[in-house]
């Protein structure tokens, strides 16, 4: 069964840090795009960061980038969203997914290219 899971989410004070994991079972993420998107309450899930399959590459939205860093440990089969500075506007379901990409070196943040996705962990920033 191919399945991603996410893990490491929380309730974390605004300035503070997470660091979100994907794990994937069932297949290998050596040749997947993987992307990551958070998706708040009554709003479309919209991605924040990706990372391609072959040498790395990775996006940032404005809104995360200097903040969040997107990483993959292939041996572990797991992909990391390291979240710092934290704002409650980062409050929200991160999911992961993962997708053939059209080029090794290219990775997307809009949803339709991604075939597996993760059920979500759930990140809270309050104070």
């Amino acid at each position: 069964q191919l399945q991603l899971v996410e893990s490491g989410g929380g309730l974390v004070q605004p300035g503070g840090s997470l660091r979100l994991s994907c794990a994937a079972s069932g297949f290998t993420l050596d040749n997947y795009a993987i992307g990551w998107f958070p998706q708040a309450p009554g709003k479309e899930r919209e991605g924040v960061s990706c990372i391609s399959s072959s040498d790395g590459t990775t996006y940032y939205a404005d809104s995360v980038k200097g903040r969040f860093t997107i990483s993959r440990d292939n041996a572990k089969n797991t992909v990391y969203l390291q979240m710092n500075s934290l704002k409650p506007e980062d409050t929200a379901v991160y999911y992961c997914a993962a997708g053939l990409a059209a080029y090794s070196y290219v990775c997307y943040v809009i949803v339709s290219p991604y075939d597996y996705w993760g059920q979500g962990t759930q990140v809270t920033v309050s104070s």
